[in-house]
C-alpha cells in the first residue's frame, strides 16, 4: 500500500496543478475581452470576497481555540 502512495500522489498533483493552470490561462484570457470597468468591478469583488473570507477564519479560529481551551498569548 505505501508503495503506491508516491505515485497516486505525483499524479493528483499534475491532475490538479494541470487543472488550474488551464483555468487560470483560460481566465486571464476572458479577462482581456471585457472592458476595463468590468474588469475593475469584477476585481473589487473578489477582493472584497477575500477579505471577508479571511476575517471569517481568523474569526472561527479563534472561536475554536477559545472553544478548545488554547491559549493564543504572546506572553
Amino acid at each position: 500500500m505505501i508503495d503506491w502512495f508516491p505515485i497516486v500522489a505525483i499524479v493528483f498533483k499534475v491532475l490538479a496543478l494541470g487543472t488550474g493552470m488551464f483555468f487560470a490561462i483560460k481566465w486571464h484570457y476572458d479577462q482581456g475581452k471585457k472592458e476595463r470597468r468590468a474588469v475593475l468591478r469584477a476585481g473589487a469583488k473578489l477582493g472584497a470576497v477575500f477579505v471577508l473570507s479571511l476575517l471569517g477564519v481568523g474569526l472561527v479560529t479563534i472561536f475554536l481555540s477559545r472553544m478548545l481551551g488554547l491559549d493564543l498569548g504572546f506572553s
